[in-house]
């Protein structure tokens, strides 16, 4: 006898031997690795100031090429006029032109 209810029937689903198996996650990886799991249990230190060593072996004066100086001025030239004042020492710094009527300021 058949029963002629349709939710009588399971869907297929296929077996665990034909899944693909997914690779591990990078928190399994680092507890293989490691030995025991990731984040570690328990709280994290503080921070002692008093502990860290800071180096400087930069050359005096750090070189710096006229690139690195046009793409300063043009991301922050109007920050530096504002700080520092306009550069009138420059090529460029001459006279300002009005816009508006064409004359010189």
């Amino acid at each position: 006898m058949t029963s002629g209810r349709s939710g009588d029937h399971k869907p297929v689903t296929a077996s665990r031997s034909r899944r693909t198996k997914r690779p591990p996650m990078a928190s399994e990886q680092l507890e293989e690795l490691l030995g025991y799991p990731w984040p570690f249990p328990g709280r994290p230190p503080k921070h002692d100031l008093s502990t860290w060593i800071v180096t400087d072996d930069w050359p005096d004066p750090v070189p710096v090429t006229e690139a690195e100086i046009e793409m300063l001025e043009r991301w922050f030239g109007d920050l530096f006029d504002e700080l520092f004042g306009p550069d009138t020492g420059s090529p460029d710094a001459g006279a300002k032109i009005d816009l508006e009527n064409g004359t010189i300021k």
